[in-house]
């Protein structure tokens, strides 16, 4: 393994046969229709080890790059039914891409997507396709389930996703719509990248998209993630702006339910563990009283109480108050910033490295959500969520760790040297040219979960190093 070498596997699991996803997967000539990085591809009909095909990639610059300068593409290996693996050789190295398919019972599977790099331009491959293909992959599999046939059938859940252009709310989107719910995603400015289903609105006001919820309410669900990004300088305006953005858009969702002629049936309110603000050694659960006074800090608590507060009469039969912790997701932008300084040699620990870091695996977070809709299938089956998950739920791994543990499991995943602490005034200096708010990496919580341990909720990732494992392997 070199210092550049690079790899991200992602697994879904899709609401059809085996059999109707491998015929998709298997059939490269149809890879361009579910990967948008792929512009075209050149292959024979039927494929076994050694066959050489050719492709090349929808962004033009790399697409001029590789028809120039690549080789054909290699397939490396073939397991009907199950398991297929192309390469793309470099002059120092080479990407693979490998596809597995396992059934999960008669009309369903689970779908697995493993791009890896290795050479040293390993980094420049990334950049060209290799990094699209492993980032697009919600909008990827969202595409292959719908052409091995995967529908919403006429009882399923529609899910209305408010912020479903943000990387939660895509990701989220992609594995209910894969699993054979309706998707509608509530946005500002409709992309045409999005496989889902479009609905503008402007966050505030009324309109036709109101008609979205109003279809059939007892068989639509809200979920709410609208907001901006929190890492901003922790101004007045900005405060400002963080707390409208979240409390806006939910005003306007609430009363759009109030003119509904029966409630939805149920209500995802997001929200975050930073609600505690700095919570120092306590041992947060959902019981646990929100800070008060000096206590509470604005751009924490300050927003995100007037956030939940704001859903209060939703006309709902169920509503969750989803306190979620930093989500480690390949492409969001807190995990993608700890890696980056990682990379960069930064990893040492910040301020006294005692804080507390409470986090969540990106597929684990996806459970929950689904156990608070009602719809969890496969990973934890013996939950009742319509009876267990409502009011006050944290979403967080039931193992928290510190700040100094964090960094240290950050380096060991990335390969990286014991690198220097990065002192408290070095922090709230640099966060001044960053734009970014210090509090982000000074504070902490320790929060965990009551109400998911006594519904019976079983962590895929309950720990930090199986988590990294799986996003950085």
């Amino acid at each position: 393994m070199t210092a550049f070498d690079w790899q991200r596997t992602r697994s879904q699991h899709v609401a059809a046969p085996a059999a109707s996803v491998w015929e998709v997967v298997s059939d490269l000539r149809r890879w361009p229709e579910w990967a948008t990085s792929i512009g075209s591809v050149e292959a024979p009909e039927r494929l076994e080890p050694g066959s050489s095909t050719r492709y090349l990639p929808s962004a033009r610059w790399a697409a001029e790059l590789h028809g120039r300068t690549a080789p054909p593409l290699r397939v490396v290996e073939v397991e009907p039914g199950r398991r297929l693996a192309v390469e793309q050789p470099n002059p120092v190295g080479a990407m693979r891409v490998e596809w597995t398919v396992e059934p999960a019972g008669d009309a369903a599977c689970t779908v697995t997507q493993r791009v890896a790099c290795t050479g040293p331009l390993s980094p420049l491959v990334v950049r060209g396709v290799a990094g699209a293909l492993a980032r697009q992959w919600p909008e990827s599999v969202t595409r292959l389930a719908a052409l091995a046939g995967v529908r919403p059938s006429p009882d399923a859940l529609r899910v209305v996703v408010a912020g479903g252009s943000g990387t939660l709310g895509r990701a989220l989107s992609a594995d209910l719509a894969s699993r054979g719910h309706e998707v509608v995603v509530l946005t500002r400015s409709p992309q045409p990248d999005l496989p889902h289903r479009q609905v503008a609105w402007d966050g505030e006001t009324l309109g036709p998209w109101v008609e979205a919820l109003n279809e059939e309410p007892g068989r639509t669900a809200v979920v709410n993630l609208a907001g901006r990004l929190v890492d901003v300088r922790p101004t007045a305006a900005n405060v400002r702006d963080l707390r409208e953005s979240r409390v806006r858009p939910t005003l306007a969702l609430v009363e759009a339910s109030r003119s509904l002629s029966s409630p939805l049936a149920a209500w995802v309110q997001g929200s975050t563990t930073a609600i505690w603000s700095d919570a120092g050694e306590a041992l947060v659960t959902e019981s646990t009283p929100l800070p008060t006074g000096t206590d509470a800090l604005p751009q924490m608590t300050g927003v995100a109480r007037p956030w939940e507060d704001a859903a209060d009469g939703a006309n709902t039969a169920r509503l969750v108050l989803l306190r979620t912790s930093i989500v480690l997701q390949d492409g969001s932008p807190a995990f993608d910033r700890l890696a980056g300084l990682t990379r960069l040699g930064l990893g040492g620990r910040v301020g006294s490295g005692r804080q507390w870091f409470s986090w969540v695996h990106v597929d684990d977070w996806l459970a929950i959500v689904r156990s608070a809709l009602g719809v969890d299938t496969g990973v934890n089956p013996g939950v009742d969520p319509a009876a267990s998950l409502e009011g006050v739920v944290v979403a967080a791994a039931p193992e928290p760790v510190r700040n100094a543990e964090l960094m240290a499991a950050l380096r060991r995943h990335l390969r990286r040297p014991a690198s220097p602490p990065t002192p408290e005034l070095l922090v709230r200096v640099g966060s001044v040219p960053l734009r970014t708010d210090p509090a982000l990496g000074l504070t902490g919580r320790h929060c965990t979960s009551e109400v998911l341990a006594a519904s019976g909720f079983a962590f895929a990732h309950p720990g930090l190093d199986g988590a990294l494992a799986d996003l950085l392997s």
